[in-house]
């Protein structure tokens, strides 16, 4: 039974926020029991204070232990600075207020944190994803998942490149997951392409991930909620795939876009909480759809310098190249792992790759502190952003311009999709 509710007019309260988790809580029965609360990092948007303090507040007189663990993915560890400001309280004021309670950050790339959950067989894959891949998936992910009487998701629910909708089992693989499954959910998503996934509910890589929750033994519960701008329009309590479906049928509502015709410019400026094109490529995701044949995407981003903290090597290395570039060279980028290229074919988009060369269907540019160099030699286009005036964009949608603000969370997309938009 999932506890809470959402609507597209009004925004949910602080006070309520409180009442609902308070009564999911109670149904969980978590006095006396180990208890890990998993939470989104600061690039998704959402009022993680008021949670955490919810939490906190609800928790800590009750259970034996409570720990927090930061559902990274493959992001680079919280600061201590920047995990005071995500939690909204210093780590003094943890210590003082609360006396049992502990925040962790999830090393996707430490051997020490992570613990084996069993495999997925190849043919069970080649049944979820109708015969599109047929490989067995090693299910690996936090140790920590599995040493708590009572794990607790809480995140928002997006439209979301990998998975259609972000949120739910999606926070245990890939956001405290091992590289096995994060590079095979990623690839499988971009396999499929975006288009045909982002904003979608019944996909196959969420089938794949909730199959691989289901091999955890341990008590599961979820705290979905949905944000509309920066109002939090739902919540929902209850089960990782019942509170997960509740949020992201709110979800298509209030973060799906309709449009009468594509734009032939769309300059998409990404938010501070995208520090680089690893995240800021949410801009191409989310749009992509809007974008004319042969038209231009600009990320706007002027405070960004860096492709990724993480992968920059290995993305300079195999560069931004649509799907069939990759698919089409298998023994060439055999060394890129799949999240790599998944993440590199999403910023590049749709097109098509045969003898006559690769020919996208969007031309992709950066308009960042990456040099002009650097972006020709990962394959992408390149703006001064000093000579750009979002002023210049912005009202002239009829002249099939696009001003997107905060760009890389609500998807856009077209009232009559064609053929490569659908699922």
């Amino acid at each position: 039974m999932v506890i809470g509710s959402g609507t597209t007019e009004a925004s949910i309260t602080a006070d309520q926020v409180r009442q609902i988790v308070a009564q999911g809580l109670e149904k969980l029965a978590p006095d006396g029991k180990s208890i890990l609360v998993i939470l989104p990092d600061h690039t998704r948007s959402g009022p993680i204070p008021l949670f955490f303090k919810a939490f906190c507040d609800l928790l800590s007189p009750k259970a034996k232990n409570l720990n927090f663990l930061i559902a990274l993915g493959t992001h680079p560890p919280l600061r201590p600075d920047k995990m005071d400001s995500l939690l909204g309280v210093s780590a003094a004021q943890r210590a003082r207020l609360y006396k049992n309670v502990q925040v962790h950050n999830h090393r996707w790339d430490d051997a020490q944190q992570l613990t084996a959950l069993g495999t997925i067989p190849a043919k069970k894959i080649a049944e979820i994803t109708a015969g599109l891949m047929e490989e067995e998936v090693i299910v690996r992910l936090n140790r920590m998942v599995t040493t708590h009487d009572l794990v607790i998701i809480c995140g928002p629910v997006f439209p979301h490149e990998v998975v259609g909708f972000s949120g739910g089992n999606k926070y245990f693989f890939p956001g405290v997951a091992a590289p096995e499954i994060i590079n095979f959910t990623h690839w499988l998503g971009a396999v499929i392409t975006c288009p045909r996934t982002i904003g979608y509910k019944h996909t196959s890589t969420r089938k794949v991930i909730d199959l691989a929750a289901g091999l955890l033994k341990v008590q599961r519960a979820a705290c979905c909620f949905v944000m509309h701008g920066a109002e939090l329009a739902g919540l929902y309590f209850g089960s990782p795939e019942e509170a997960w479906s509740a949020a992201a049928d709110l979800s298509a509502q209030v973060n799906i876009r309709y449009v009468d015709q594509p734009y032939h410019t769309v300059l998409a400026a990404a938010p501070a909480m995208y520090e680089d094109i690893w995240t800021a490529g949410k801009c191409m995701y989310k749009l992509e759809p809007v974008v004319a044949d042969g038209g231009t995407l600009i990320i706007y981003a002027p405070h960004i310098d860096q492709v990724s903290y993480t992968h920059g090597g290995l993305i300079e290395k195999a560069g931004y190249h649509v799907r069939d570039y990759f698919l089409k060279q298998p023994r060439r980028f055999a060394d890129i792992p799949g999240g790599i290229k998944a993440h590199c074919t999403h910023v590049k988009g749709i097109g098509t790759f045969a003898a006559d060369g690769e020919k996208p269907r969007v031309n992709v540019i950066l308009a960042t502190k990456i040099s002009p160099e650097r972006c020709k030699r990962i394959n992408l286009g390149y703006m001064n952003p000093d000579e750009i005036n979002p002023a210049d964009y912005q009202g002239r949608e009829d002249e099939g311009i696009l001003y997107v603000p905060k760009a890389g969370e609500v998807l856009y997309r077209l009232k009559s999709p064609p053929d490569w938009q659908k699922p």
